[in-house]
């Protein structure tokens, strides 16, 4: 199942980067408050997720994880956490939640967030909203009752969405994730390569969301390196409960930049 998901994930997540840097027109933007329902939709409109955020110059970034392979490193990730005081984010398929309840636990006993990453790792484009709103439930239905918290944050499959899934992920009161710092390392390239490509991405900057996977061959001997070099840059590392502001207005500019507006 590890390798079906890898191979799949290298093909969809491709199409999904390659999405990611195409020049977008003015038109292309995604506007949402605090109430998920706010986001706006048209025919003409492309509406997008959260990329990164504007935090007007403060050196903040999130580190996450999608969590969907195993689970065998979990407790190495949380001690290189804790050495570092680092809170993460770890958005988790619920099929994963079900299978490795006592990882789940660990991760909010030491307060990271718990996110959404669907049911089971379908490719959502090829959806309808009913079913979407269907698998996000019943992954928001399974963290709950192991964590016994909500959660509102969403991250689809393999980077796929369109604005049926976005829509369908605000009707569920949750916004939606992405990230601009991706480490590939779920590619394999290598530790070095890995560290190497997190440390000094080119799209790191003040607001960066950046991807990473638990139970992939490298990460969690990479992580401490990495959050060193991170922090060795002037940043903090917060989770994404922290870096996205779900609770005032905001908007999202071309690159799916969150811009917080002023009441």
């Amino acid at each position: 199942m590890k390798s079906f998901l890898r191979i799949k994930h290298f093909f969809f997540g491709l199409t999904a980067a390659v999405l990611s840097i195409m020049p977008l027109g003015s038109h292309i933007y995604g506007y949402a408050d605090s109430r998920p329902e706010a986001v706006e939709a048209s025919a003409s409109k492309k509406l997008l997720p959260i990329y990164c955020v504007n935090t007007n110059g403060e050196k903040l970034v999130a580190l996450t994880f999608d969590a969907a392979w195993g689970a065998e490193d979990t407790d190495q990730i949380i001690a290189v956490l804790d050495k570092y005081n680092v809170k993460a984010t770890f958005f988790i398929v619920g099929d994963w939640v079900r299978k490795y309840p006592d990882a789940v636990r660990k991760f909010a006993a030491k307060g990271h967030d718990i996110a959404n990453h669907s049911d089971r790792h379908p490719h959502v484009t090829q959806m309808s909203k009913e079913a979407l709103k269907k698998d996000i439930m019943a992954a928001h239905a399974a963290i709950k009752e192991v964590t016994g918290k909500e959660t509102n944050l969403y991250r689809p499959p393999y980077g796929e969405y369109n604005n049926t899934v976005i829509e369908a992920a605000r009707e569920c009161n949750y916004h939606t994730i992405q990230w601009d710092v991706d480490s590939l390392d779920w590619k394999e390239y290598g530790l070095e390569a890995l560290i190497n490509r997190v440390v000094n991405h080119k799209n790191l900057r003040p607001g960066s969301i950046i991807l990473l996977h638990n139970g992939s061959k490298y990460t969690a001997q990479a992580l401490d390196a990495i959050i060193r070099g991170i922090l060795d840059k002037g940043y903090k590392i917060v989770p994404i409960s922290e870096l996205v502001k779900t609770d005032k207005p905001y908007k999202l500019d071309f690159e799916g930049r969150q811009h917080s507006i002023c009441p």
